[in-house]
């Protein structure tokens, strides 16, 4: 799929924890550590968070054979525990393509769903690879909230 602006990796999962403790697992460098990298085989040594409109988030993901990919953006729209949005770029990404992270959190009976749209992938590989990694992503924040 792709529009004007590129092409668009998008995925709702439902999480069993209310919209607050999803969306803080968004924002919080601690929580943000445990979960933000592509499967069970990374890790997330690094996660610094600015949160304010214009406020920078960086983080840094480790493949076990020593791979670091970092990632950041610039925060557009902070709405807890409703909507987050921000800017993203990738330092292994070669077209150096600034993306959006658009955020939707809904709860419905102690449950929040959430709606992750990234937008503005340069190439339809990279959108398969983002996708890969965002499932991932989604995996491993599921694992965290439930050992909350």
């Amino acid at each position: 799929m792709t529009d004007p602006s590129g092409y668009v990796v998008r995925i709702e999962r439902t999480f069993k924890a209310p919209a607050e403790a999803v969306f803080d697992a968004w924002t919080s460098p601690e929580v943000m550590r445990r979960w933000w990298h592509a499967g069970p085989e990374w890790e997330t040594p690094e996660a610094e968070v600015d949160l304010r409109v214009g406020g920078k988030v960086r983080i840094v993901m480790r493949a076990s054979d020593g791979t670091e990919v970092e990632a950041q953006g610039e925060y557009t729209l902070i709405e807890r525990p409703h909507r987050l949005e921000m800017t993203w770029a990738f330092s292994d990404d070669p077209s150096n393509t600034q993306q959006l992270i658009e955020l939707a959190f809904s709860e419905s009976e102690g449950a929040t769903t959430v709606v992750m749209v990234n937008s503005g992938i340069a190439t339809d590989e990279r959108r398969d690879a983002q996708d890969y990694g965002w499932r991932g992503c989604f995996d491993e924040l599921e694992r965290a909230l439930a050992s909350s």
